[in-house]
């Protein structure tokens, strides 16, 4: 997987200083002219990389999972009586008699147009399955992904500024509890104190059956669903947004020209929100995008442990399988968002970084 270019820029020659135009032409700067073709030649380096990291996940995703214990058939077999007869026509007619590099052929035909096979477990096309069960992703880890970002920048940069104080002890010790407690762990506990004792959330789920998600009573209800996954999903994650963002602002508060801010009269609350925040967001910037990747292909712990009806508990259901053509085709999505983030955190890396996009 790609990750940002942090390279210092390299000189490129400049304008000539006589304005003669003997090294860029009449009139003309000379960094107007490399610096789209500068944008391309980057924009084509990362699409390779990118490109390349796809294809190794697609062979990955086909290899890996033949080495898996178990055999789809035989389990098949296993919950109703089938002749060899019957074994050997199923194994046929999910192509699993057929040599290996026929398979491999098979599904990287199917990749390419859009076909992932029908799974062997809800003898259903696994493209299907993964736009229904899409949705409900995308719901969880959004909201988790924008309360977490939120809440680690802003405790991040109230540690920093108040950095060695009761408020940045106790916000750095708490974030780092919470990281490095394992995600199922915390959902249990969650889901046994406020779902089971304390009976306040749904225990698992997404909607009450029998509610019009699109009532505002549905809306509610699939709001108190939320709430104890959402939890899970941002008290492991938020850490992170916190650590780097307060790191990045100590680095900063050294810096002179926060010295000349408070000279010229800027509270604190200023100099902080209008000078030093946004240079010490730069950094952060490349852990968002991601780690908002990473964050939707971690979300297949929650969604088992609450039961949400996301591509993460369709994952954790097609292992149990093992059920092929729907674990290579979550593994491919999952793999193709991470590749996608880190791929606009390059490109939004270089907009905001000078020194990145003058390399």
């Amino acid at each position: 997987m790609t990750t940002p270019t942090h390279d210092l820029p390299t000189p490129a020659g400049g304008p000539d200083p006589g304005g003669s135009g003997i090294s860029g032409g009449p009139g003309r700067d000379m960094d107007e002219l490399p610096k789209g073709a500068s944008f391309v030649s980057y924009l084509l380096r990362k699409l390779g990389g990118a490109l390349t990291s796809m294809i190794l996940v697609i062979v990955l995703g086909f290899f890996a999972f033949r080495m898996l214990p178990g055999d789809p058939v035989l389990k098949i077999a296993k919950e109703r009586p089938m002749s060899p007869a019957q074994i050997a026509e199923l194994r046929s007619q999910y192509g699993l008699d057929k040599p290996v590099i026929v398979q491999f052929w098979d599904y990287l035909v199917g990749i390419f147009t859009g076909d992932f096979g029908e799974s062997y477990v809800y003898r259903k096309p696994v493209a299907a399955l993964i736009g229904e069960y899409l949705g409900p992703t995308l719901l969880l880890t959004a909201t988790a992904a924008v309360i977490a970002i939120g809440l680690g920048l802003w405790l991040g940069q109230l540690s920093a500024w108040r950095r060695n104080s009761l408020f940045d002890k106790i916000a750095s010790s708490t974030s780092l509890v919470f990281w490095s407690v394992p995600t199922f762990w915390l959902g249990l506990i969650l889901l046994m104190i406020f779902g089971g004792t304390l009976q306040w959330l749904p225990t698992g789920g997404m909607i009450t059956p029998g509610l019009d998600p699109w009532s505002f009573a549905g809306i509610i209800d699939i709001v108190k669903h939320l709430i104890l996954p959402v939890i899970t999903m941002v008290a492991v994650v938020y850490a992170q947004f916190l650590m780097v963002m307060r790191a990045s602002l100590i680095e900063e508060m050294s810096e002179d020209y926060l010295t000349t801010a408070r000279a010229k009269g800027l509270t604190e609350d200023e100099v902080r929100r209008k000078h030093a925040v946004p240079n010490a967001l730069l950094p952060t910037v490349t852990v968002v995008f991601m780690h908002i990747g990473g964050l939707i292909a971690g979300a297949v712990t929650v969604e088992a442990v609450f039961s949400w009806p996301g591509l993460g508990k369709l994952t954790f259901e097609a292992i149990s399988g093992p059920d092929l053509p729907l674990l290579q085709g979550t593994f491919v999505v999952f793999s193709a968002i991470i590749i996608v983030m880190n791929l606009a955190a390059d490109i939004v890396y270089r907009f905001l970084d000078p020194r990145v996009r003058r390399a």
